[in-house]
């Protein structure tokens, strides 16, 4: 079974993809915005296309562990998301993947900020499903 992730931000959603065996995360696409329905049917192409069983979702958290605006607004999309589809959704805590994001892509190479921007968000996506799998793997 393939695990995604999702990065959910206001203007776009970073989607990773786990492989076969759930050891792995990769980055897949990134999904501009615009309306929950074209958001929800696009999300559900990919878990038919990829044969998907579960969804991580970021989490983005405050560094105290409570939830701010763009938290609730995660939860929120969620919460239709559950509604538009039939397979198990976790909310994971993504602290700082966007910014670790970020500096695996300064460091790693002589990347534009405008191409940072277009990638920042997948890569954040394959950072939060990574973390989840390997999480997986110490609880085993």
């Amino acid at each position: 079974m393939r695990i995604m992730s999702l990065d959910v931000g206001d203007k776009t959603i970073g989607v990773a993809i786990s492989d076969l065996s759930g050891t792995i995360a990769q980055g897949l696409t990134t999904i501009k915005r615009s309306s929950n329905k074209k958001d929800f049917e696009r999300i559900k192409q990919i878990i038919n296309e990829y044969e998907v069983g579960m969804i991580i979702v970021g989490l983005p958290k405050n560094m105290s562990g409570t939830l701010g605006p763009q938290g609730q607004k995660v939860v929120r999309f969620v919460e239709r998301l559950k509604e538009a589809i039939n397979i198990p959704i976790i909310l994971w805590d993504e602290r700082l993947t966007t910014v670790e994001a970020e500096r695996v892509l300064i460091e790693s190479a002589d990347i534009s900020r405008a191409k940072r921007k277009e990638v920042i968000d997948k890569l954040a996506a394959v950072l939060i499903l990574q973390n989840y799998l390997d999480s997986q793997k110490i609880n085993k």
